[in-house]
Formats: C-alpha cells, sequence, structure tokens
C-alpha cells in the first residue's frame, strides 16, 4: 500500500485533476467545456450589451481649416527686423550679374571717350550694337508701373461670411447649420455614427453630405477631441439621453473645386467663432485649432 501511495502523491495537482476530468466525462457523456472560449466570447458579448444599454449617441465630427492663401501684413516689430535683414544682407552680399554688367558698361563708355581710343580694341563688340543697362533697367520700369496688384483688403469679399476667399491671409473654419432636437445651432459639419464603420469615416461622411463639395486632407485616423452633450428635455427618451461628438482635423485641398455661396455654411476666423458657437461647445473646439 505504500508504494502506490507515495507515487499518487508525487504526481503533480494539475495532472491529477485532468485525468480526473477526463474519466468523469467519459464516465458521464458530458462534452468538455472550455475555459479558454469562454473567455473569447465574454468581451465580446459585453461589448455589444454595452452598445444596446449606452444612453449616448456616437457621433464624428469634422474640423475642416482652409489655410491663409497670401501672406499676412507685418507688425511694427517684424518690419523693423525686416529692414535690418535687408542692410545685412547688402551689405555681405555679392556683385549680380547685372551689377557686373553695369560696371563693364561704365568701363566701356570710359574708354570710348578718352582720346587715344582704338575702335579695334572692341573685339568682340565691334559688329554689334550696344545696348546698355540702363536701357533695360528703364524698360523694366516702365513694366513696373503697368503692373498692378491685387488688393489684400476686400471689404465686399471679407464682410461675406459665406465666401471661401474672405480673408485670404488668415485661417479660416468651416461652420454648418445642423439640427439639434427642435433647434437649429452653428456647430462643425457632423453626423451620427453607424454600425460597420469607423469615426474617421462617419467625419468623411459627414463632409460629404455638405450642399458644397469639398476637398479635404485629414489630419490621421485619431479623434483631436471629444465634447459630450445631453438633448433637450423634449427630446430626450429612455435609451437616447445625449451624445458624444468627436472630432477629426482636416485641411482644404488646394484643387478642391469652387463652391457657391450657401446661407447653411460659414467660413470663420478664430476669433469669431464666440458669434456662433455655444461657450462649452467653443472652449472645447478652441483647444485643438491652431491660427497659421
Amino acid at each position: 500500500m505504500a508504494a502506490p501511495c507515495s507515487r499518487m502523491a508525487s504526481r503533480s495537482l494539475l495532472q491529477f485533476t485532468s485525468v480526473f476530468s477526463r474519466t468523469t466525462l467519459r464516465n458521464t457523456g458530458l462534452r468538455h467545456f472550455s475555459s479558454t472560449s469562454a473567455c473569447k466570447a465574454t468581451p465580446r458579448t459585453k461589448i455589444l450589451s454595452d452598445r444596446a444599454s449606452s444612453p449616448w449617441t456616437l457621433m464624428a465630427a469634422v474640423c475642416l481649416q482652409r489655410l491663409p492663401v497670401i501672406s499676412a501684413d507685418c507688425n511694427p516689430i517684424e518690419l523693423e527686423f525686416k529692414q535690418m535683414m535687408q542692410e545685412i544682407e547688402f551689405e555681405k552680399s555679392l556683385l549680380s550679374e547685372h551689377e557686373l554688367r553695369l560696371l563693364e558698361d561704365a568701363e566701356r563708355l570710359r574708354r570710348k571717350q578718352a582720346v587715344d581710343y582704338d575702335s579695334d580694341e572692341e573685339d568682340g563688340h565691334k559688329d554689334q550694337d550696344i545696348v546698355l543697362t540702363q536701357d533695360l533697367e528703364d524698360s523694366w520700369e516702365q513694366r513696373m508701373k503697368k503692373f498692378q496688384p491685387a488688393d489684400r483688403v476686400r471689404a465686399d469679399v471679407d464682410k461675406d461670411l459665406t465666401s471661401l476667399e474672405r480673408c485670404l491671409d488668415d485661417s479660416l473654419l468651416l461652420l454648418a447649420e445642423q439640427q439639434v432636437g427642435a433647434e437649429k445651432m452653428w456647430l462643425l459639419p457632423q453626423t451620427q455614427w453607424q454600425e460597420g464603420e469607423t469615426l474617421r469615416q462617419t467625419a468623411e461622411r459627414a463632409l460629404a453630405s455638405l450642399p458644397a463639395a469639398f476637398k479635404a486632407t485629414f489630419l490621421g485616423n485619431a479623434p483631436c477631441g471629444v465634447y459630450k452633450y445631453k438633448l433637450p428635455k423634449a427630446d430626450r427618451t429612455e435609451s437616447t439621453v445625449g451624445r458624444k461628438v468627436f472630432f477629426f482635423k482636416a485641411v482644404l485641398s488646394d484643387d478642391s473645386p469652387p463652391s457657391a455661396p450657401s446661407a447653411s455654411l460659414l467660413w470663420v476666423k478664430k476669433n469669431e467663432l464666440q458669434r456662433y458657437l455655444k461657450p462649452a461647445y467653443m472652449m472645447k473646439v478652441e483647444r485643438f485649432i491652431i491660427s497659421v
């Protein structure tokens, strides 16, 4: 009796339980239950149940920016620095080809006016008409006088918030008038998430649903911000209390076709957001908007 008992004691507890479970299952005819499969099935079931029971509707919004088209006006400090850098560059720069030609023309005129001038010395220019660089400068100046640069400030266009051509020296943000319950509000273009798509695809669909066709470059697949708000009490239900909005940044492409002005779309600067957005919503948006 001592030998069998010692052999059983030397076996590990795991071997003993596995032998016991195989014997029991063989005798009873029950199906072996895998704990691993149960662990894999539990998270998916939990996610589906959480989605079904969550009172928050998932939304995705696109923060579409039009970058500056022209450079901004320099402030007094920038003008002073610009003038200083131009003076330094002028002092340290070498003579250009045009300036060298000016010196060469002046030397040729000096030789022509000399008493002992010999035309045979001008081998390279004997049979050619002399075109002085001063004549070139005069022609360039006449062309410059005919050139009229475009106006930097256009009062009629800059005041039109529906125009994409306003405030060309500043960055603009697209706002859309959307229905929230029974009220219309100015928001970043947004739409509701649908089963089977990513949040970025939802944001792209929100941009495509606008009345104007915009081409944009999205800056990444991860949201840059999130905002949660409750619906008005009259619009709440047992299954829907509010919305969670995930924001995605995008930049308007240069090859985007020109769009006709629409009353439901506005292009505003960062300092104009407070006129149209709710304070709590604007605080979330301002965190990821960078003025360029």
